[in-house]
């Protein structure tokens, strides 16, 4: 039996007037942009970055075991895992969109059954993400390239992580939810708190208990469920952005949402795919390639977080001037965005260049290749991520303003085209340090071309309502 919808507004009594009420206007439609740029952007990164943080922090204690095979076990299960983060990611960037137009339209009830919509969709989606990838653990693990204990350590630790994609993706999208409203700071504290318990537990079950890649499993399950309890407690509890649970509804609004988290998450899923490319690639080269790589990855989405968060921060702000019709200030999002992430990417990049010698005694790394694979990246290869930072913002843009298939065709076009053919052929030329050189040269391309259709569609935009032009 179906409830009465809690999200409609309750009619006036007949004969009565009601004052008229006029909400405040929508955060993002009023004030500097740059400013929402920056304050989304570094609560927004601080938050993913945590939500990173707790493979870095994994990966950091049992880096200090000594043990090679260990560090690249963890850097095999991560690359999967982070292909269920960039699902979640994706269904979130709906709910930034969805819930953020709707308020901006100054239509509280419909952002509230938006917000339940999208959850029920990401428990459906993340419950059979779990379901049907499980079974395939050990075989997704051999094609990147695992073998021998290191295949039987990445599989332990994902058969342990793999279900926590459940809690992992209500919270990130609560942290959407709350993000289309403004609450930057909630969003970033439900993150924060992922982080906050894998710092606490892992010296206790990786080290003292001497649980090793198991115990690193472990704590990924506490620090996922403390993300999604926290995300449930900001978005429902104190903004009461989220409706009534229901599958009709959600099967109702299943057209809008996936406009947007369709292309948005295929988008997504080319990074991991890339990455998952370059981890094979670089197989043959032996553990301590596969190692150095596991601590790049984990140092690039630590260190470059506020580039991994533009998309789905960014796009509220898109979303209420779009909604509000201030095309103006969509173009001032997009132009300040760029700006912002170029200088945001440069200055991590010389920072790396400085600190190589450091990240690698950090990580205790001992393996000569690995380290050699580690300071070449810091010097050189760290630069291309402000390209990549275009591509993101870009991508924002396309998602949140009516063109989610270019963000598809884009970021899938840079993780192939973009990456195959650049790193073969570096690979075949230059070795490990060359399939690294190859693609950034592609992260170049495919970010300079992206800030030019970037503009092109946004020139192309109508007011909400009207037509598009051609």
């Amino acid at each position: 039996m179906d409830h009465p919808q809690a999200d409609d507004a309750a009619l006036p009594s007949e004969g009565v007037v009601q004052p008229a009420v006029v909400p405040p206007p929508p955060k993002f439609v009023t004030g500097s942009i740059m400013r929402h740029v920056i304050v989304m952007t570094s609560t927004g990164s601080i938050g993913l970055t945590a939500v990173f943080a707790v493979d870095l922090i994994n990966l950091w204690y049992i880096s200090h075991l000594g043990d090679t095979v260990a560090t690249a076990a963890v850097g095999y299960g991560s690359t999967i895992l982070f292909v269920t983060t960039s699902i979640c990611i994706g269904i979130m960037i709906s709910a930034g969109a969805l819930c953020s137009r709707a308020l901006g339209a100054r239509d509280r009830p419909l952002a509230r059954r938006y917000g339940a919509s999208i959850l029920m969709w990401m428990l459906l989606v993340t419950g059979a993400v779990a379901v049907l990838t499980f079974p395939l653990i050990g075989w997704m693990l051999r094609l990147l390239g695992a073998h021998g204990r290191t295949l039987d350590l990445s599989t332990l630790y994902l058969e342990i992580t793999m279900p926590t994609v459940v809690p992992l993706g209500v919270g990130i999208g609560l942290s959407g939810v709350l993000r289309a409203v403004g609450d930057a700071k909630r969003a970033m504290y439900v993150t924060l708190s992922g982080a906050a318990v894998a710092a606490i537990l892992d010296p206790i079950f990786i080290l003292w208990l001497g649980l090793g890649v198991e115990g690193a499993a472990i704590v990924i399950v506490f620090s996922r469920m403390a993300l999604a309890l926290l995300g449930w407690y900001g978005a429902v509890r104190v903004h009461d952005l989220v409706g009534r649970l229901s599958l009709k509804r959600a099967l109702e609004d299943a057209g809008p949402i996936a406009a947007i988290a369709g292309p948005a998450v295929l988008a997504n899923l080319a990074t991991p795919v890339a990455n998952g490319y370059m981890t094979a690639i670089l197989a043959p080269f032996g553990d301590g390639a596969v190692a150095g790589n596991a601590v790049m990855g984990r140092l690039i989405a630590f260190c470059f977080g506020g580039i991994f968060s533009l998309s789905g921060v960014v796009g509220p702000i898109f979303g209420q001037n779009y909604g509000a019709g201030r095309l103006d200030r969509v173009h001032r999002t997009l132009s300040d965005a760029f700006l912002f992430t170029t200088i945001y990417a440069v200055v991590v990049w010389a920072a790396l260049a400085l600190c190589h010698h450091l990240v690698i005694r950090a990580f205790n790394i001992t393996d000569p290749q690995a380290a050699q694979l580690i300071e070449f990246f810091c010097l050189f290869v760290a630069g291309s991520w402000a390209f990549h930072g275009l591509l993101f913002v870009a991508n924002a843009s396309f998602n949140n303003l009516g063109f989610p298939l270019a963000s598809t065709v884009f970021n899938w076009g840079k993780a192939t085209l973009g990456t195959i053919p650049f790193a073969m052929l570096g690979a075949k030329l230059w070795g490990a340090e060359g399939a690294l050189t190859g693609q950034g040269l592609g992260a170049v391309l495919f970010g300079v071309i992206g800030v030019w259709w970037a503009y092109r569609s946004i020139g192309q935009l109508k007011l909400p309502g009207t037509s598009r032009a051609s």
